[in-house]
């Protein structure tokens, strides 16, 4: 059994897989608050502790326990035997170490490795976890935005991931002709760059607020919401029924909802914006990258924006780069529906640290 894990500042989701050479479903899966926990450690104790029994009503009970025999006492359940574990972390991963982002916590590859009895614990970047995801999924787990050019698979191409939801990941997939492999990065820090006289206020006003302004400030959920603030400043036609959902809902979600349902113009620009800086930004990574095998859209918060992102302004801001215009057209560009793409990608990961896969 396999035990893998995509630990996020909000939530911490962890399953336990008897996965040998193929993907498979989980054997048991569950999520947590990640803040109500003082380490991963306590997350996987409590994880490990044998299901509850569903107890009978209490009517039942009475009445079985009137014709019952002495019952006999069972034996507690075992924990299940881990024979591997890889976490995918949302954070810088140093010499197998990270020390989270948006948690007080520091997850220790070899502590945990100590702490399961198992000989090797993997940690990655949540991005990186995901890049492996990504090489499992099926066909019908994409909504493609870009078909791209007619053109066989490159074998030794590369790949590109970028991913926005609490924050903004990304990372690369470089193939060898063989299979791919992915790197890590922390470029969704990399320094915002306007495309056009309205984003270049918007770097002005969010200057206002952070030294750095990164292309996560603009590209998350806070991002969004800073987005809508800033053209609400700016444009001062802001609903007051819309006020009142923002203040009392979660602003990201709220500004979404509204916007395509068209129930607000000042929602629907924000959404525009969020679009192009998105596409932009995917651009700029699969120049780098020279992604020719495709550029791939992860993360919470494009799946429930697909009308959005599929009305072209994702993918003329893509493309507008200049000379390479054609060279971005002719990349394959989809979104990842499957929210559990990183956890499949470390229980992939898992499975081939497992002593009989080693052998």
């Amino acid at each position: 059994m396999i035990l893998a894990g995509d630990i996020g500042g909000t939530k911490t989701i962890l399953a336990l897989f008897d996965w040998k050479h193929e993907r498979v479903e989980s054997v048991r899966e569950r999520t947590f608050a990640s803040a109500d926990f003082k380490s991963l450690e306590e997350v996987i104790a409590e994880f490990l502790k044998p299901p509850a029994k569903s107890e009978a009503p209490a009517e039942e009970e009475a009445e079985a326990e009137a014709d019952a025999p002495e019952p006999v006492a069972e034996p507690p359940e075992e924990p299940p035997a881990i024979e591997a574990a890889c976490f995918g972390v949302a954070g810088p991963i140093i010499e197998n170490r990270c020390k989270t982002t948006n948690l007080p916590w520091v997850v220790d590859g070899p502590a945990l490795a100590a702490y399961l009895k198992v000989g090797q614990v993997r940690l990655l970047n949540d991005l990186e976890a995901t890049a492996y995801g990504l090489l499992v999924l099926r066909p019908d787990e994409f909504v493609v935005l870009n078909a791209g050019a007619a053109r066989p698979v490159q074998p030794t191409a590369a790949m590109a991931l970028i991913a926005a939801g609490t924050g903004l990941g990304e990372a690369i997939l470089y193939g060898d002709g063989a299979a791919y492999h992915p790197m890590p990065s922390e470029g969704g820090h990399a320094s915002f760059a306007p495309t056009s006289d309205l984003e270049i206020d918007l770097l002005r006003h969010l200057r206002s607020s952070y030294l750095h302004v990164s292309y996560e400030r603009v590209l998350s959920g806070a991002g969004l919401h800073a987005i809508y603030e800033f053209l609400r400043d700016t444009k001062r036609n802001e609903p007051t029924w819309l006020a009142e959902r923002i203040k009392v809902g979660d602003p990201a979600a709220v500004i979404a909802e509204v916007g395509l349902a068209g129930q607000s113009e000042l929602c629907q620009q924000a959404l525009d914006m969020f679009a192009s800086v998105y596409g932009a930004e995917a651009g700029n990574l699969a120049l780098k990258a020279l992604a020719l095998n495709g550029l791939y859209v992860g993360g919470g918060i494009a799946p429930k924006l697909i009308p959005k992102l599929k009305d072209g302004t994702f993918m003329r801001a893509f493309s507008a780069k200049g000379r390479y215009k054609a060279l971005l057209n002719s990349i394959p560009v989809r979104v990842i529906m499957n929210p559990k793409t990183a956890l499949l990608g470390a229980a992939s990961v898992a499975s081939r640290l497992q002593p009989a896969q080693a052998a």
